[in-house]
């Protein structure tokens, strides 16, 4: 049976979340990466399950995911990124603050992205034209909205300029926004579905199995998404911020400004 891309996406997703849930609460098992960094067994049993559905439903693409890198096809245009659970550490500790981020990109272009949260059985994803969630076999549409006021900083990835929790008191942040850390890049997606007024990371995000899904998310849904000073994504300075409306996006980038220019005058 033929099946589209994006619902190949979505059971991927899907088929990694159901080994997140079997392995939780499970004794841990720590496979060491490089400095502090480790994935469980849970991370290796996700990526499993995701290689082995989209290498079945699609053998001639590319596949880059986290825990084994580059597979598949050297040729063509298509490419998998996989990021089998976001949030390791969360997980590891008995948190369930996680996701699985699925994103293909057909050239230069993603053309079908999805991020699961395995623990509320709830899948966020686009084809391109909009962006929804999938509970229970419905699809809702996404809504942007910043009426939260919560911003999510993700506090790993420093700034070229600053380290990130020096926003929290940043002109333009404190006293607007609550700051809040979820350590994992759901609370980006939660942007597009109208929980978070923004999310804000440094870092050079092209190519990263971690936020293509949720960057395409956030787009689709129609939220406003630059780098850290408000430049076109994936160009110096990097980062990201990812806002609810362009309000929110302007006054974070003047916050996010003036530690830039904190730093010069200094």
């Amino acid at each position: 049976m033929h099946h589209s891309d994006i619902e190949i996406a979505i059971r991927a997703t899907q088929v990694a979340s159901g080994a997140i849930r079997d392995a939780f609460r499970e004794p841990v098992t720590r496979h060491a990466k490089h400095g502090d960094d480790f994935a469980t067994h849970a991370d290796l049993a996700a990526e499993r399950a995701i290689l082995d559905l989209l290498s079945g439903a699609r053998p001639g693409d590319r596949f880059v995911a986290e825990e084994s890198g580059v597979t598949g096809s050297t040729e063509g245009e298509r490419t998998w990124f996989i990021d089998p659970l976001c949030g390791t550490r969360n997980f590891a500790v008995q948190t369930t603050a996680a996701a699985v981020n699925v994103a293909l990109r057909t050239g230069t272009v993603v053309t079908a992205a999805a991020t699961a949260d395995p623990f509320a059985a709830e899948v966020f994803w686009t084809a391109g034209e909009g962006a929804f969630v999938r509970r229970e076999g419905r699809d809702e549409p996404l809504t942007p909205s910043a009426q939260s006021r919560l911003v999510d900083v993700d506090l790993d990835n420093p700034f070229p300029w600053s380290t990130p929790a020096r926003l929290f008191d940043a002109t333009g942040f404190a006293g607007r926004f609550h700051a809040r850390v979820l350590s994992t890049s759901l609370a980006s997606v939660w942007v597009a579905a109208g929980r978070r007024a923004a999310y804000v990371t440094g870092g050079d995000l092209r190519d990263s199995v971690h936020f293509t899904a949720a960057i395409a998310l956030c787009q689709a849904a129609g939220c406003v998404v630059t780098g850290l000073a408000g430049q076109p994504l994936h160009s110096a300075p990097h980062g990201l911020i990812a806002a609810a409306d362009a309000d929110t996006h302007a006054l974070l980038v003047g916050a996010v400004a003036g530690l830039r220019e904190t730093r010069a005058a200094g």
